[in-house]
C-alpha cells in the first residue's frame, strides 16, 4: 500500500509536539545511502517493472532530515514508497524515492481505558496485528492480512470486516519534507474518510507530498469488545457455533476468509482490492435495485448505502478476463492480478479503465481505483 506523504504548514498551528531539527554536516550521510537505478519490481506487490533513478532507504526520522538537508536531494521532488501494495507503476520514477524501512514495535503506554501501541512506519502491517495478539492485546484483529506497511495504514484509512483505521488511531508522527521538523498529529486532524485521509489530499489543507510518516500509534480500547456484524464473520459464528469469539478467534476467521478469496501477492502479483466500494444515496440505491434486484449493498451509519464493487464487476462479466498479462482474478472480481508475472503497468491501467466503462454503462456508477496509478 502506497504511503502518501504530508504535512501542510497549517498543521503547525495545532498544539502538536515538535522535535528539534539538527543539521547534519554537508549531507554526507545521504550521499552514502543514495542508490542509483534501483529495480522496483521487488518493491511493489503487483510485481510491475519500473526503475527508481535515485533511492534512499529511510530507517529513522534522522534519515529523512539528512535527505531534507542534502544540497541536491533536498530540493528534488520526492516519492515515498512503503510496502508498495497500493501502487500501479506505469513508468520509471524520476523523483527521489524514499523507501520506508523504519522498524520497531512497542507497548508505549497502558492506561486504564486502553493500550497504546507504537510501530515504525516500515513494519509490515500484518506483523503488527500478530504482535499485538501475542501480547494479549486485542483490537486490530479484524484488519489481519491487509498487505502493506504500518505507515501506509492511516494514509489509506485501511479497513475490513467492520473496522477502519480511524477507529484505532491515536496519533501519527511525521517529518516535514521542507523543514525537517517532526510533529505528532492527533487522529482528529487526519480528515479520515472512506479509504481517504489528509495524507492523500492535495487541496487546501491537504498534506499529500509534504511529509514522511515515521511512527504510528494505535489505541486498543479496554475492555476489549469484538467487532462483529459483518456477514462473513456472522457465517463463521454459525458454522462453528461460537457465539462469543475471542480476539484470536476473529483473527483466525479473518485470515481464513481472506486466504479463501484473495490471492497472495507473494504467489501472484496484485494490489488487493483494486476499486473502492461506491457509496450512494438511498434514492440512487433504490433506482439501481429497480434494475438489478440482486445487487449486494450495505447500509451505512450515516444513512448512505455502500455497493459491492466486486459484485458489479462480476455482473458485467469481467471475472477471469485479461488484457495482456493483467487479469481479473477468477475467485474475486474486485482484484486485478499480474497473471503472467510479466504484466506491465499500462496493461493494468487499460484493464481497469475498461472495467470502469463497463460498470458505468450498466449501473451508472463510476468506480474509483484504490491504488495510486503512477
Amino acid at each position: 500500500m502506497w504511503m502518501g506523504p504530508g504535512v501542510a504548514l497549517v498543521i503547525w498551528e495545532n498544539p502538536v509536539m515538535q522535535a528539534p531539527h539538527v543539521n547534519p554536516p554537508n549531507g554526507q550521510a545521504a550521499d552514502a545511502d543514495l542508490e542509483h537505478d534501483v529495480n522496483l519490481k521487488p518493491y511493489n506487490s503487483f510485481g510491475l517493472p519500473a526503475t527508481a533513478h535515485r533511492l534512499v532507504r529511510i530507517r529513522s526520522a534522522a534519515d529523512v532530515r539528512r535527505v531534507v538537508d542534502h544540497p541536491v536531494l533536498g530540493l528534488a521532488p520526492k516519492f515515498v514508497l512503503g510496502g508498495g501494495s497500493n501502487i500501479v507503476l506505469t513508468h520509471d520514477i524520476d523523483a527521489v524515492v524514499l523507501k520506508i524501512e523504519i522498524p520497531g514495535i512497542r507497548l508505549l503506554e497502558e492506561r486504564a481505558d486502553a493500550w497504546i501501541i507504537e510501530a515504525g512506519a516500515g513494519v509490515p502491517w500484518h506483523q503488527l496485528v500478530e504482535w499485538s495478539l501475542d501480547q494479549g492485546i486485542g483490537g486490530l484483529e479484524n484488519l489481519a492480512l491487509i498487505p502493506g506497511t504500518v505507515g501506509a495504514a492511516p494514509v489509506q484509512n485501511i479497513g475490513a470486516y467492520g473496522l477502519e483505521m480511524q477507529d484505532r488511531l491515536e496519533n501519527v508522527v511525521v517529518v516535514d519534507l521542507v523543514t525537517g521538523r517532526a510533529a505528532t498529529l492527533p487522529a482528529g486532524v487526519c480528515r479520515f474518510g472512506y479509504r481517504d485521509s489528509v495524507f492523500k489530499q492535495s487541496g487546501f489543507g491537504g498534506l499529500a507530498g509534504k511529509s514522511v510518516i515515521t511512527q504510528v500509534r494505535f489505541r486498543c480500547p479496554k475492555p476489549w469488545q469484538p467487532v462483529l456484524g459483518y456477514l462473513e464473520l456472522d457465517r463463521k459464528m454459525l458454522e462453528t457455533g461460537i457465539s462469543a469469539p475471542s480476539a484470536r478467534q476473529i483473527f483466525d476467521w479473518v485470515c481464513e476468509i481472506r486466504r479463501a478469496k484473495l490471492p497472495d501477492p507473494a504467489v501472484i502479483g496484485n494490489a488487493g482490492s483494486f476499486f473502492k466500494n461506491p457509496v450512494v444515496s438511498p434514492e440512487q440505491c433504490r433506482d439501481i435495485i429497480g434494475r438489478d434486484p440482486h445487487i449486494v449493498h450495505y447500509p451505512m451509519p450515516d444513512g448512505q448505502i455502500k455497493l459491492a464493487a466486486g459484485w458489479m464487476i462480476d455482473a458485467c462479466g469481467w471475472k477471469g478476463k485479461a488484457v495482456g498479462g493483467a487479469a481479473v482474478y477468477e475467485r474475486q472480481a474486485l482484484v486485478l492480478v499480474n497473471r503472467s508475472g510479466e504484466a506491465r503497468g499500462a496493461e493494468v491501467v487499460t484493464l481497469a479503465r475498461a472495467i470502469q466503462e463497463s460498470v458505468y454503462g450498466r449501473f451508472g456508477i463510476r468506480l474509483e481505483p484504490e491504488p495510486v496509478l503512477l
